[in-house]
């Protein structure tokens, strides 16, 4: 191990909280799909950051916009207008989602704020109501609200006691979704695919039924696309695959390419709902996050990303079904460049250690599923690179 890495892991583990289980590398440039550590060693990316660099490390518009905007003007508050701001809301609006929109840092700012849009709404109309419906295996943050919204019990355990009001109803049971669903029923969270629980999309039948057990009893449809938006999926949200369109979206990860930044968009009186001092946030819609936002998404819309991230994905998909001929490997599942390998054993960390060392990254999304999260950028060489690694790695297992 390097003198500077082995510098960064000592000062890691006497200054920095362990709460992440972090891998034997550190990185120090990026370009495009490719990323370099310490040692100058090469790797090939297919895990984006969780999904964050949607159009690869340092894209020159976005490079270009971060650099423009810092040395101009880093902050003054929403107490002020924010130009970049303004023509964010526009390019999101105009292009994906009718609607109004609020900025904030985080996923799970984003959720939060949505959660509360839905409580205000209820409230406002003289029906406060108090339950929330999601799913099982379902992640939609950290924050004790979005912990309680999570469809995951182990996760809640050491916070307890968890948000009152939360139910989960298992993915893809349109039975339980609909008895679940009613006049008591504030809003209903749903991510189109879940990410941290597997990568297991919603079947458009269950959205469908979402729908119309929200429209029914009127309680807010909120499309969590934290990780499933942006293009991911080969459409900018992954709810486009169903036909349908909820009340509230949340975004983030990949909206300003690795610059924080998230928003939850609300169409119709939704979007009217919350008043000065109802909600707010310090950070949120500044500056640099909005600028780097704005290039990202006119890098989406200019230049094939999305169409890119169907095409690749597609080919991506069918070479790793390949492997379900490999002895441990269970099934391929996902939509677009948002995929999952589940093992029918508990390696899929041992899987991620040597695919590091061979200089590919993915991510252990379960103790059995190997997650692929790459930039929406991705080659269809370099995609083939990744899944021939992959390969390698899953064949050399024991048996």
């Amino acid at each position: 191990m390097d003198r500077d890495l082995q510098k960064t892991i000592d000062l890691d583990s006497h200054f920095v909280m362990q709460t992440y289980k972090r891998l034997p590398v550190a990185f120090v440039r990026g370009e495009g799909c490719r990323l370099w550590d310490t040692e100058g060693k090469e790797y090939l990316d297919l895990l984006a950051g969780l999904g964050v660099t949607v159009l690869g490390h340092c894209h020159p518009l976005v490079t270009e916009a971060v650099a423009g905007q810092a040395s101009r003007l880093l902050h003054t508050t929403n107490l002020y207008y924010v130009e970049p701001q303004a023509e964010l809301a526009r390019l999101l609006t105009e292009n994906f989602f009718e609607g109004r929109c609020f900025f904030a840092n985080s996923g799970a700012e984003a959720n939060e704020g949505a959660l509360k849009l839905a409580r205000k709404y209820h409230f406002q109309k003289g029906e406060p109501r108090q339950k929330v419906v999601c799913a099982l295996g379902s992640f939609h943050g950290r924050t004790l609200a979005t912990m309680s919204a999570t469809g995951q019990p182990a996760k809640w355990e050491p916070f307890q006691p968890v948000v009152p009001g939360f139910i989960h109803v298992p993915l893809n049971d349109v039975r339980y979704l609909e008895e679940a669903v009613d006049e008591d029923t504030s809003a209903l969270i749903i991510e189109p695919v879940l990410g941290e629980g597997g990568v297991y999309p919603a079947s458009p039948e269950f959205l469908r039924a979402a729908r119309d057990a929200c429209d029914a009893t009127g309680a807010v449809f909120i499309a969590d696309e934290i990780q499933s938006g942006m293009g991911r999926t080969g459409k900018f949200f992954a709810y486009e695959h169903s036909g349908i369109t909820p009340d509230v979206v949340t975004i983030a990860k990949g909206l300003a390419n690795g610059v924080p930044a998230a928003a939850f968009i609300a169409r119709g009186e939704l979007g009217e709902t919350l008043e000065p001092g109802e909600h707010g946030t310090t950070f949120g819609g500044g500056f640099l996050a909005c600028a780097a936002a704005v290039a990202t998404i006119n890098a989406i819309i200019d230049e094939g990303v999305m169409e890119n991230a169907a095409v690749i994905g597609k080919t991506l998909k069918a070479k790793l079904e390949e492997l379900t001929a490999l002895p441990h490997v269970e099934e391929v599942r996902g939509l677009g460049l948002m995929l999952a390998v589940q093992l029918k054993v508990d390696a899929a960390r041992a899987v991620v250690g040597s695919c590091l060392e061979r200089g590919v990254l993915v991510n252990d999304v379960s103790p059995s599923a190997v997650r692929l999260l790459p930039p929406l950028i991705l080659s269809e060489k370099e995609g083939l690179e990744g899944v021939e690694v992959l390969q390698e790695v899953l064949a050399s297992l024991e048996p």
